[in-house]
């Protein structure tokens, strides 16, 4: 009884001294209510809920104690005991099967026997009321949840589901009792559940997955799925629980808020290209210029023309870089030399920080090469970077280092065995205090004024360094400044690419074609048309889709190479009626624009500026003798 409120016990007879004696018996242990009849007892079974036993006398006037018992079971959950004088063993057979009575004592009783008697069925009483609230619980949850519930036995199969777990799976409810979910789903996603759920049993330990319903692309659904083992009374894990919660709008919304912090990163990147920009150009209409001026030396002219193109080319890094930041992708990992990234990004980062900082740049000469998104690394090291800055209050250094690191297998609880490229940020500003520093990387979490930032760009570090294959790791003491480490993986020998043709040349073709080129920009045409008979190819050339579509009716063409943006009728819809007119001709698109999420995903495309090697390939590909 300890810790626990004292039961309620009724307890009915006609004979005062009955009542009397009981109460005293009982009393230490329990609150007790005396009913002298049936009638009586009744009314105070229906006023109070909370009697757990009720002793009863059988013969008693108007009312039997059998009789009384069972009228009791319409009004009171209580367990029931009966007292009796006399040898009635047939009333105690009614008893038993009308009033489901608990037990039956004689008269006189035993105080001990009756004791325990009583202590018994206070215990199923409460037991009782205990299974009934879990019963109710659970009900409650898997009617009214809006999440999909389920529980599933040792060998997977339902033995309780919700209406929207059933509906998920395009059932109702008794056709999934007894049955595997895997047998309501196609072959892969089957095998990626059952191992998800073996791999929770085998663990013991609650965990969380994700699931992606419904492919790419905008109509895609995003799930979180828990999954929590529960143990039989031997320990082990005898049913699974699975609470399964759709998460699709929180990952637009932070996809959404991601957007806008990369945008927020591409307007201070953007006065540092403008910046970048025009230097570019007056080395390129400098150099034309004076290329071009009658009687120039060849020698010269050519000394010339070589700085316009690689500023040309720089130009066009430029713009990809400044794509890549404003569009949403996924990782491309590819091997990157970390140094030659971060020395390309000195004189940005310099004019993003300000004059006020000063930029250090500490980088390992033997550092291995790294298999990363070079884009995405550049983007969150100007964050961390501008950070830094803000940290600092427009003064102070900036201190940017690499260095080779190599993990012994159970050395880092994070990261398996290996070697890895770290990326180091430090600053000399104000630190960051321990409450603050433990939640640095959660989504929106930020320090700053409204409208300062949205609190994504160390969780978007953290999210790269993480599907890259590493790690992130912040320190900082106050007064001190903070150090925030990048360890990335290494890229193995084959993780390189297959060697290219130097940019700067233009291969020629095994097997040369005729190729219509439609582009409303004349340059764009004429260049793209050139290059395209360097390599042995027949042009006609054409400025509109209207003059296109005629061309293709009327000439032979083995290929149509056309941009993505025209006016009237765009590259892909020209693409379209091309296929109808000339199912045999195959389409190349050029665009100049980051996404293309209208282009059909059959359609090959060429981004400008292109390299020649690179158109070379597309046009052999889609040229190849049958």
């Amino acid at each position: 009884m300890s810790g626990m409120a004292p039961e309620k016990v009724l307890v009915v007879d006609d004979e005062p001294e009955i009542l009397i004696a009981l109460e005293d018996l009982l009393e230490e242990d329990h609150v007790v209510l005396a009913a002298h009849s049936p009638a009586e007892a009744l009314e105070l079974l229906r006023s109070d809920p909370h009697i757990a036993v009720i002793i009863s006398d059988q013969r008693m006037p108007g009312m039997n104690g059998d009789a009384f018992l069972a009228e009791a079971r319409r009004v009171s959950a209580a367990e029931a005991l009966l007292l009796t004088g006399y040898a009635d063993l047939e009333a105690v057979v009614r008893a038993i099967n009308n009033g489901r009575i608990a037990g039956y004592s004689p008269k006189p009783w035993d105080p001990a026997a009756l004791r325990g008697m009583v202590a018994g069925a206070r215990e199923r009483y409460r037991l009782a009321r205990a299974l009934e609230t879990e019963q109710r619980l659970l009900r409650g949850l898997l009617e009214h949840s809006q999440d999909a519930l389920s529980f599933k036995d040792r060998d997977g199969r339902f033995i309780r589901l919700n209406a929207v777990k059933a509906a998920s799976l395009g059932v109702d409810v008794a056709a999934c009792l007894g049955r595997r979910e895997e047998e309501f789903l196609a072959a892969d996603g089957a095998a990626a559940l059952a191992a998800a759920d073996e791999a929770a049993r085998r663990e013991g330990q609650p965990g969380v997955t994700s699931i992606e319903r419904g492919g790419d692309g905008p109509e895609s659904r995003h799930f979180e799925v828990s999954r929590i083992p529960i143990p039989g009374r031997d320990g082990r894990i005898e049913w699974l629980a699975t609470i399964e919660r759709e998460v699709t709008e929180a990952r637009r919304l932070e996809a959404r808020l991601r957007q806008a912090d990369k945008m927020q990163a591409l307007g201070t990147l953007a006065g540092g290209v403008a910046h970048d920009f025009n230097n570019l150009l007056t080395a390129i209409i400098g150099s034309l210029r004076i290329a071009t001026q009658p009687g120039i030396d060849p020698a010269r002219s050519a000394r010339l023309l070589g700085v316009a193109l690689a500023a040309a080319e720089r130009g066009a890094s430029l713009t990809q870089r400044l794509l890549s930041f404003s569009r949403q992708r996924s990782l491309m990992l590819r091997p990157t030399s970390i140094n030659q990234l971060l020395a390309g990004m000195g004189d940005l980062l310099a004019r993003s920080l300000g004059g006020g900082v000063q930029l250090e740049q500490q980088l390992d000469p033997d550092l291995w090469p790294a298999k990363i998104d070079p884009d995405q690394l550049e983007l969150v090291v100007l964050n961390l970077c501008v950070n830094a800055r803000d940290a600092m209050g427009g003064g102070g250094t900036v201190v940017i280092a690499t260095r080779n690191l190599r993990i012994a297998a159970g050395e880092d609880p994070e990261l398996p065995a290996g070697d890895y490229v770290v990326v180091s940020v430090r600053d000399t500003g104000s630190g960051i205090p321990p409450e603050v520093l433990s939640r640095v990387f959660e989504p929106f979490f930020t320090t700053k004024e409204v409208g300062s930032g949205t609190g994504l760009g160390l969780s978007m570090a953290h999210g790269m360094a993480q599907q890259s294959g590493g790690a992130i790791r912040i320190a900082s003491r106050l007064g001190e400044g903070t150090t925030v480490e990048l360890t990335l993986p290494r890229s193995s020998p084959a993780d390189a690419p297959a060697p290219e043709a130097e940019s700067g040349t233009v291969p020629h073709a095994d097997h040369p074609v005729r190729i219509l080129v439609a582009d409303d920009e004349a340059d764009v045409r004429e260049v793209t048309s050139a290059i395209l008979r360097e390599m042995g190819h027949e042009t006609i050339e054409a400025g509109d889709a209207d003059s296109a579509l005629r061309l293709l009716a009327s000439e032979p063409v083995e290929l149509l190479i056309t941009d993505f943006a025209m006016p009237r009728v765009s590259g892909v819809e020209l693409a379209h009626h091309a296929r109808g007119l000339r199912p045999s001709v195959p389409v190349l698109l050029m665009t100049g624009y980051a996404d293309l999420d209208k282009v059909p995903r059959d359609l090959p495309v060429i981004r400008k500026p292109f390299q020649p090697a690179e158109l070379a390939r597309l046009v052999a590909e889609l040229c190849a003798p049958a």
